[in-house]
């Protein structure tokens, strides 16, 4: 996915200003597709130079006043080719699952405390979900929100495996901690009885 097809799935769904369309970015399309409100601006204005999108006719133009956008026929006609066609899957990049394979090389020092970090950060995100779910589709019906809904399941899905994998690497480093504490204290017993 890429940040103009968002945007124009967002301003489908209803037009808006740039700002408005930050502030939904950050409500809903952001939680998957994150973008800064400097992105989002930058794109409007070349979706707008592409002839995909244009700002609505205001009814008293005045300077500095927020332009509210909508997508025109070739903006949708470029929205339903993307989503229509084929999409490869993409390397995952996690910058905590390389510090884990650096860890097996450098110590586990701090390992555990940002382990714990994430869990926090991934638990709160899935109540968040799980709230947003709860409040927002608890009768879903209409075909569209039978698919915004499949979105947030799979946001709920991927938290819910984050949290039950910081969970297990958890366990996994406390064990490790305790066998290593469990050697060096088997290895003090033994020096002590070697120099006696």
């Amino acid at each position: 996915m890429s940040l103009p097809h968002a945007i124009l799935t967002a301003l489908l769904e209803k037009p808006s200003s740039g700002l408005e369309l930050t502030r939904r970015f950050d409500r809903s399309i952001g939680y998957f597709w994150p973008a800064t409100h400097q992105q989002i601006y930058r794109e409007l204005g070349k979706l707008e130079q592409a002839g995909f999108i244009r700002a609505l006719p205001s009814e008293r133009p005045a300077r500095g006043q927020k332009k509210e956008f909508e997508v025109l026929p070739a903006g949708r006609a470029e929205l339903t080719a993307w989503a229509s066609g084929e999409q490869d899957t993409k390397p995952v990049r996690n910058a905590l699952v390389l510090r884990l394979r650096a860890a097996a090389v450098v110590g586990r020092a701090g390992l555990d405390d940002e382990l714990r970090r994430h869990l926090t950060l991934h638990q709160r995100q899935l109540a968040e979900y799980e709230e947003i779910d709860s409040r927002d589709f608890g009768a879903v019906a209409d075909p569209e929100d039978r698919l915004r809904r499949l979105v947030l399941r799979a946001g709920i899905g991927l938290e819910t495996f984050w949290v039950q994998w910081l969970e297990e690497a958890l366990a996994e480093v406390a064990d490790m901690d305790a066998e290593a504490d469990g050697e060096a204290g088997s290895g003090a017993d033994t020096g002590v009885r070697a120099g006696e």
